[in-house]
């Protein structure tokens, strides 16, 4: 992957910021439906589902703003 430069890694950085918020709120909203007992399984395993797709969107994004270094 090449490192994201000037508007782009702006651009990059910006989305980042709000996957991190979203993957925090899914993780929060997880854990309160886990904690209620009586939950849809359907239901969390989309959401779990979807926060492991933010989670590698995440990483994706972060190996654009961090050159590869090689040793």
């Amino acid at each position: 992957m090449t490192e994201a430069v000037g508007e782009q890694r702006i651009a990059v950085e910006q989305r980042l910021g709000q996957l991190k918020l979203s993957h925090n709120d899914l993780d929060a909203a997880i854990e309160a439906l886990g904690e209620k007992g009586a939950y849809d399984d359907l239901q969390m395993q989309r959401m779990k589902r979807r926060k492991l797709q933010l989670k590698d969107e995440i990483a994706r994004l972060e190996a654009l703003l961090s050159p590869d270094i090689i040793a």
